[in-house]
């Protein structure tokens, strides 16, 4: 029997998104490119597994946001708006599965610039998402800020988060998921490493109407 996809070369393996058998290097070559693996296919797990990381130096710098500083201090003291935007990331996931890593990255990437030009110059301008899909992801981001601010409001009597803190932390997120990703056009690797961080099952992510309660303050 003939591969699938190419018809030319020997099948040896089954291929969970054709629904067929494949050959290796069709397997190698379309993985994540043409092909929505499935993220328990044992090729694509086997793959991540001897993959090697990313190297930024083959990113566009202005995708990292390299002008905006981050470090260790800030990172611990804002750890639970990180982890709050990183909920909101995997909630959007588990809402639609048929989100890949860049439709995360390009609504982070759109937030973030939003907020870099109000840090910068004041003015309040939400550069579009590229697609409904991504826009509801924005929206996810938008709605766990404002609830964090709400929470603060409540223990303290005030907000004290600034614009500038949510840029930084749209600007780690951004880069982790760079990081995490594989960069094929139908990578899900990020999203997959979202879902390891919030099991469905134990936190009940897909369930709408969740109280701003599930925030944890400082």
């Amino acid at each position: 029997m003939s591969c699938a996809i190419c018809e030319t070369r020997k099948e040896k393996r089954f291929c969970p998104a054709v629904h067929g058998r494949i050959c290796p290097q069709c397997c190698g070559e379309q993985r994540e490119v043409t092909l929505d693996c499935p993220s328990d296919c044992p090729y694509l797990q086997q793959a991540r597994e001897h993959e090697k990381p990313r190297s930024t130096t083959d990113l566009d710098p202005a995708a990292l946001f390299l002008q905006v500083e981050l470090g260790d201090q800030f990172l611990y003291e804002h750890e639970h708006l990180i982890m709050g935007l990183t909920y909101a990331l995997a909630k959007s996931a588990y809402k639609d599965r048929a989100l890949h890593d860049r439709d995360l990255i390009a609504a982070l990437t759109a937030l973030a610039r939003g907020y870099e030009r109000l840090v910068n110059s004041g003015l309040h301008y939400e550069e579009p998402a590229e697609n409904l899909a991504q826009q509801a992801v924005v929206f996810e981001l938008q709605t766990m800020v404002k609830e964090y601010r709400e929470a603060e409001q409540k223990h303290t009597g005030y907000s004290r988060l600034r614009d500038s803190e949510v840029l930084k932390t749209l600007v780690f997120l951004v880069r982790m998921a760079y990081g995490r990703s594989s960069g094929r056009p139908k990578s899900r690797a990020f999203v997959d490493f979202l879902f390891a961080q919030f099991p469905e099952k134990e936190s009940n992510l897909a369930t709408p109407g969740e109280p701003a309660s599930r925030i944890i303050m400082p």
